[in-house]
């Protein structure tokens, strides 16, 4: 799949990243596509078993990071330290939040990018462009109202070239997903679907 992501970039010039499991990190970032991972923890080096370390994953080749996703919720304080952590290994951060008040909260913490993913929605066969198309808009007026250079995501349901371009339509700088890819029996076609309304 990290290969087919990285193909997939490669001939459209669409920026597409994919956020592996720590212990994957390595190996995806070899295939040469843009590599995420999925946490890091508020930490410094030191006593932390257990915890990710932002330098770490990016000595293991990750570009990003995502923090707050809906399955590994924090404290804002933890949110905001996660953000600085990653910000000292060089890492780009993505924060996730449920819904546009939580965008605007996150938002004042100084991400790269911001993404509202409703829980129910997750893992889905409905596009949250779809099913509430009022939170994608509310949510980016949300972050642009605290930081206009935040670029706001979102989440929730995407599966397909039309959920991107629906996306879009509402504001939204870019998308994320893992269904819709990681249960396809073709990651590639499926990627080229996605990536197709942007090229």
């Amino acid at each position: 799949m990290a290969q087919a992501a990285a193909d997939v970039a490669d001939d459209s010039g669409v920026r597409v990243g994919v956020a592996p499991q720590d212990a994957d990190l390595e190996a995806v970032a070899e295939t040469g596509v843009e590599t995420w991972a999925q946490h890091v923890d508020p930490i410094d080096y030191g006593s932390n078993t257990g915890h990710t370390l932002a330098e770490t994953v990016a000595e293991a080749g990750a570009d990003g990071t995502l923090i707050n996703h809906s399955e590994n919720r924090l404290k804002l304080a933890d949110i905001d330290g996660s953000v600085q952590a990653a910000e000292r290994a060089g890492l780009e951060t993505i924060v996730c939040a449920n819904n546009p008040e939580q965008i605007g909260a996150v938002t004042a913490l100084g991400p790269d990018a911001v993404a509202v993913e409703p829980p129910e929605l997750i893992g889905g066969d409905v596009s949250v462009a779809t099913a509430d198309p009022d939170i994608v808009t509310d949510a980016v007026e949300a972050a642009a109202n605290v930081d206009e250079d935040v670029d706001v995501f979102c989440g929730a349901g995407i599966s397909s070239g039309d959920d991107v371009d629906a996306a879009g339509d509402l504001g939204a700088s870019g998308v994320l997903l893992a269904s819709g890819v990681a249960k396809a029996d073709d990651p590639r076609a499926v990627l080229e679907d996605l990536v197709d309304p942007l090229v």
